[in-house]
């Protein structure tokens, strides 16, 4: 019944969307980031158009706070970020999107919330939040021959259900074909068309969404930092994922951070610095020299009781079959090394790429072990590792072999806090739960 219910649901959203589509909606609105002052609304229209948000606290229906008019442009894919600048820490909010003066109806709810003035004032706030990777949306006449890549889009009403804070992404948001990724034309169109997914709509409304990128989002399969047109999907990149800031210390890329709760997320770049794996001379290279010190600087700094390191490929894992961090050795080496040698507490990897789930578990002499929740895929074809037996540091029971994602939250009081990991299958049965204590990562 369950299961039948959810389809049910999915056609409704199908229908809802068709519908929304009809009043100048292509894909949206999506909720990106969230802060105490300050949230950020996207939404992408058919055609150039006029668009603003009102929006009001839920408790508090008559105080309409409305924002002016943004324009749409067909230059940037009538792509537009409104942020939501007149609101209160720790609150919810209600918002509706009007179209050139035109409210648009949903039948699912549009809200949002802000993050809580918590500090010094009282115990972290419980947070929960999903995340995963590789989202591949079929489209047969630039899809490789053969069975379908990708399927089982309903598990973005699974995650839906769950009602979680927010969503990180993990790379592979979306998959550039070969007409796509050498022209902005095809990179918009790509994207355009992934995030129009009519299951995708009622998660993008209510849930807040950051991101990374890899290598099917950044460039070609495998790409590295010799693909010239990089500042081509950089842009698209910035124009359909709202974030605070992208890059630091004036490079270029998605580098960048957040915080919710007592946790921090440093969202990491693995493709725009890499250096081409076969290459045999000069110093071979992941995240560059510059991310990587910025990395352990703002570890360093951070007063987070956890922080989540975000990127696209697996760190932890032994396994050289595929694009690991152990395929650079030397970086790999460098990086936790200073980690240990900084006494850094509270680090956690989460990692995606794959097309397989699971935690790999690295035991370390003299201090707590580090983890990396590898989840991946959403609706890509699964896969398995070439050698099951390649990744030593498995953590027994937790290898998924088909589309999933995963639910981390950290409840309880001060000093004893619990992050819990749950995967999900498409339907949203869970699959496992893994339970970390506080002070496991001290």
């Amino acid at each position: 019944m369950k299961i039948l219910g959810r389809l049910i649901f999915c056609l409704f959203l199908v229908s809802e969307m068709c519908s929304a589509q009809g009043n100048l909606i292509q894909s949206g609105p999506m909720l990106g980031y969230s802060e105490m002052r300050e949230a950020a609304i996207w939404i992408q229209t058919k055609a150039p158009s006029k668009v603003k948000i009102e929006y009001w606290e839920k408790d508090n229906p008559d105080s309409v706070i409305s924002t002016k008019d943004y324009d749409t442009h067909e230059a940037d894919a009538n792509c537009v970020t409104i942020k939501a600048d007149r609101v209160e820490p720790g609150r919810s909010y209600h918002y509706r999107v009007l179209v050139n003066g035109e409210e648009v109806k949903f039948q699912y709810p549009l809200e949002f919330q802000t993050q809580k003035l918590w500090k010094w004032r009282e115990d972290a706030p419980d947070l929960k939040f999903v995340f995963g990777s590789c989202a591949y949306v079929n489209e047969p006449q630039y899809d490789r021959p053969g069975k379908p890549y990708g399927g089982d889009y309903e598990i973005f009403t699974s995650i839906y259900e769950r009602h979680p804070d927010f969503m990180v992404w993990m790379g592979d948001n979306y998959y550039l074909r070969e007409p796509d990724w050498n022209t902005r034309t095809g990179i918009l169109k790509r994207i355009t068309h992934t995030r129009s997914l009519p299951e995708l709509q009622a998660l993008l409304a209510s849930v807040h969404h950051y991101a990374i990128w890899d290598d099917h989002d950044f460039g070609p399969d495998n790409s590295d930092r010799s693909f010239v047109h990089k500042d081509k999907t950089l842009e698209a990149f910035k124009l359909f994922f709202p974030g605070l800031s992208y890059g630091i210390d004036g490079q270029p890329g998605i580098t960048s951070s957040f915080e919710w709760g007592d946790a921090q997320f440093f969202m990491l770049d693995n493709r725009s610095f890499r250096t081409p794996e076969k290459r045999k001379t000069d110093y071979r290279t992941i995240l560059g020299e510059e991310q990587l010190q910025w990395l352990i600087d703002a570890l360093v700094y951070s007063k987070a009781l956890f922080k989540f390191v975000v990127i696209g490929g697996q760190v932890l894992t032994p396994d050289t079959l595929a694009e690991t961090y152990s395929i650079y050795p030397e970086e790999k080496e460098k990086f936790l090394s200073l980690i240990q040698k900084e006494g850094i507490k509270g680090v956690i990897f989460l990692s995606g790429d794959r097309h397989f789930s699971e935690i790999s578990k690295l035991e370390r002499k003299g201090t707590y072990p580090l983890y990396d929740f590898t989840i991946s895929a959403f609706t890509a074809g699964p896969s398995k590792p070439k050698d099951e037996k390649a990744n030593i540091l498995r953590v027994p029971g937790t290898l998924v072999l088909e589309r999933n994602f995963a639910e981390m939250s950290i409840t309880g009081p001060k000093d004893h806090r619990v992050l819990t990991c749950k995967v999900f299958n498409k339907d949203g049965i869970e699959i496992w739960s893994y339970e970390i204590k506080q002070d496991e990562l001290n």
